[in-house]
């Protein structure tokens, strides 16, 4: 299991459903498997009941006990498919078992902002991943990419540009601090700016 970790907007989405349809071409369909943490995002409800809403993507606002659970059982489980939530961005919630990671999938690939992050919390994604990478954009790409995707997802760019300010930034800046614990650092700093989600 390889994770990537990065600030908000930095390519980690992007490169892991590369990755897995890399492995794939090469070796054959279902051979890697895709599971992203934003899955395990709260609901909408439950952040609103937890007044957490105007922090959605802080650690806080996951269920990183159900992440690291399947994960978990991914190291385990050989017959059988495991289904995954993802994250829709239309409807800015989570999709239960939108995902499945078949019985013969050699490699997964899962990516967060928060898989290298030392709070005891996130401590047990260190010894389900085999690796974790981190994957870095300059500050000025990630932003236009942030104000693309909540724009898209139904913000006034002025809102947008509040929610970075508020929630965004210093969440990127809670993940950079883990960076030294990483394996790997993949740099985006020549690729162009982009709204899809990361």
């Amino acid at each position: 299991m390889l994770g990537l970790a990065g600030p908000p907007a930095a390519g980690k989405s992007t490169l892991a459903r590369r990755l897995v349809a890399a492995v794939d071409a090469r070796l054959g369909p279902g051979t890697a498997a895709y599971l992203p943490m934003d899955g395990f995002h709260l609901a909408n409800a439950q952040l609103d009941r937890l007044g957490l809403r105007d922090r959605k993507g802080a650690p806080e606002t996951f269920d990183v006990d159900g992440y690291v659970q399947l994960l978990g059982r991914l190291r385990t489980e050989r017959l059988r498919p495991v289904y995954a939530p993802d994250f829709d961005r239309a409807l800015d919630e989570p999709v239960a078992a939108a995902l499945v990671v078949p019985p013969g999938a050699r490699l997964v690939v899962t990516e967060g902002n928060y898989l290298a992050d030392p709070d005891p919390a996130w401590l047990p994604l260190r010894d389900l991943l085999d690796e974790i990478w981190y994957v870095d954009a300059p500050p000025r790409i990630r932003e236009e990419r942030l104000v693309g995707r909540h724009v898209s997802g139904g913000r006034t760019r002025e809102e947008a540009l509040a929610f970075i300010a508020s929630s965004e930034r210093p969440n990127a800046r809670r993940v950079a601090a883990a960076r030294p614990l990483c394996a790997r650092v993949i740099s985006a700093e020549d690729e162009p700016a982009r709204s899809e989600p990361a």
